[in-house]
């Protein structure tokens, strides 16, 4: 831990790339995990953005337990370390595939949701209409679906969906940091997705390190300086070296 928290504190531009692993510490499953939500739902039908236009109320009824409580949630010691690290300087940003909100509960400001976000809803067919998260959350834990004020559409969440381009500007920004790291943390991602799979090796590329932190394979595993299974006790080993 020590020669770990030394490479974060000596890089001069350290990012982090964190998937779904990080979040599980806060009582939210993981996608492809041992008791991930692949196990017993097909997931990529609730996030197809044709499932979507059919019937909408599939994704909100499917989605609901583990999307629309997710403001019930508490960030875990990854999420709050990270959070002094980057107010600190130790990290310049964060990139996410995770679409709950935790990072910025747990304190940092510069995430690049490359998966988009719950954060706000929006009209398929009517441009400039928004619903932030809280109101769509409450809507849908009240049983009914959030929809348009002018056309009555149902309204779908910010986050991309099997069938949608990634956000631009989000990848932009991510692979232009990616590209600037001497060091990226990969956290609680097996680097099954892609574009986001890819960030990693834009590191790698530019004579920069990676470290992984995952409880399963991935394909960058040889090519780690350092590469450890449990994100739990890594925090909280980082944490009281930080002294934070």
């Amino acid at each position: 831990m020590k020669e770990l928290f030394e490479k974060i504190r000596n890089a001069r531009y350290c990012t982090v790339l964190t998937g779904a692993g990080v979040s599980t510490l806060s009582g939210i499953r993981d996608f492809r995990g041992k008791n991930g939500l692949y196990n017993d739902m097909d997931a990529e039908e609730i996030f197809d953005i044709r499932y979507f236009e059919k019937d909408p109320s599939f994704y909100y009824k499917a989605a609901g337990s583990f999307i629309y409580n997710i403001d019930e949630k508490e960030p875990s010691i990854v999420h709050t370390v990270l959070g002094h690290f980057e107010k600190t300087g130790l990290i310049k940003w964060i990139i996410t595939q995770n679409i709950d909100l935790l990072h910025q509960k747990g304190g940092a400001n510069n995430v690049i949701e490359i998966h988009g976000s719950p954060s706000i809803h929006y009209c398929l067919r009517c441009g400039g209409i928004r619903m932030p998260f809280a109101q769509a959350a409450a809507i849908v834990k009240n049983g009914d679906l959030p929809k348009c004020p002018k056309c009555s559409r149902v309204l779908k969440p910010a986050i991309t969906f099997f069938g949608e381009p990634l956000p631009a500007e989000a990848l932009r920004h991510a692979t232009e940091e990616a590209q600037k790291s001497d060091l990226m943390l990969v956290l609680g991602t097996s680097l099954q997705v892609f574009p986001a799979a890819s960030m990693p090796d834009y590191c790698l590329r530019e004579g920069g390190e990676i470290v992984i932190v995952n409880n399963m394979p991935t394909h960058l595993d040889s090519k780690a300086a350092l590469h450890y299974d449990d994100l739990e006790t890594v925090f909280t080993e980082l944490k009281k070296l930080a002294g934070c």
